[in-house]
């Protein structure tokens, strides 16, 4: 098993959501910068690794999660850009500084409330495998 292709895969999967015009204007953190918090951002967060090796090589699926949250009212807006945060990493060709990706798919959804009700989250985990080449 290798976990050396996390950095990579998650610099790609980072860019690839930067670039895209439809998140446009969308906060895309890793960690939140200190200061004040946007009422919808987006984290890049937790993730699970697994052994995919085989006798040609080594490799990992890499279960991350993207976290959308918001202060605003109803569920409706998160889930709006959940939808296209899953649109756009649904299969993506993302191109890794190390390794390569063999594929990218959505796994599962999680949509909840926060503390007292006023914060809703929805986190989107995805199946990365990748392979170092």
């Amino acid at each position: 098993m290798t976990y050396a292709l996390a950095p990579a895969l998650q610099a790609a999967v980072f860019q690839h959501l930067a670039g895209l015009p439809a998140l446009a204007g969308v906060a895309l953190h890793d960690a939140l910068p200190p200061g004040p918090v946007p009422d919808t951002y987006v984290t890049l967060g937790p993730e699970v690794v697994r052994d995919r090796s085989d006798a040609t090589a080594r490799g990992a699926d890499h279960e991350f999660t993207l976290s959308v949250v918001t202060t605003l009212a109803g569920f409706a807006g998160a889930k709006t850009l959940a939808a296209t945060l899953s649109d756009a990493l649904e299969g993506a060709g993302l191109t890794l500084a190390r390794g390569r990706l063999v594929g990218l798919r959505f796994a599962r959804a999680t949509a909840l409330r926060e503390g007292t009700g006023d914060t809703r989250r929805i986190d989107l985990r995805f199946i990365a495998r990748v392979e170092d080449i």
